[in-house]
């Protein structure tokens, strides 16, 4: 049972409907590092699933801008308190403009 995705889980959580969407795809994507490229046949996956274009996006930019292993290089040459707020307010922005991507289209 551990290690899959089920099959309707981005129908379900991922959808236009959910007002959260944005919100879970910037914490599931934290933990994960991928480049800009490694990234493209997910978001692939989540247009065939019904994902909405901003929550894709949130997605995409937390994997390569927000991810843990992103911080752990970030502390050879910046204090946890500015990583805090690098992460912050990326943080906000992903979100604020993920969601008028989802209200615009």
């Amino acid at each position: 049972m551990h290690g899959y995705v089920p099959e309707n889980f981005f129908t379900e959580y991922l959808s236009a409907d959910k007002w959260y969407a944005v919100l879970l795809t910037l914490i599931l994507a934290v933990p994960m590092y991928a480049n800009a490229a490694g990234i493209v046949p997910v978001i692939q996956v989540f247009a065939v699933k019904g994902v909405p274009l901003g929550t894709a996006i949130a997605f995409t930019m937390a994997v390569i801008g927000l991810s843990l292993p992103e911080a752990t290089l970030l502390k050879k040459v910046m204090k946890w308190k500015l990583i805090g707020l690098f992460f912050g307010i990326i943080s906000l922005f992903i979100i604020i403009l993920d969601y008028m991507f989802n209200f615009i289209l």
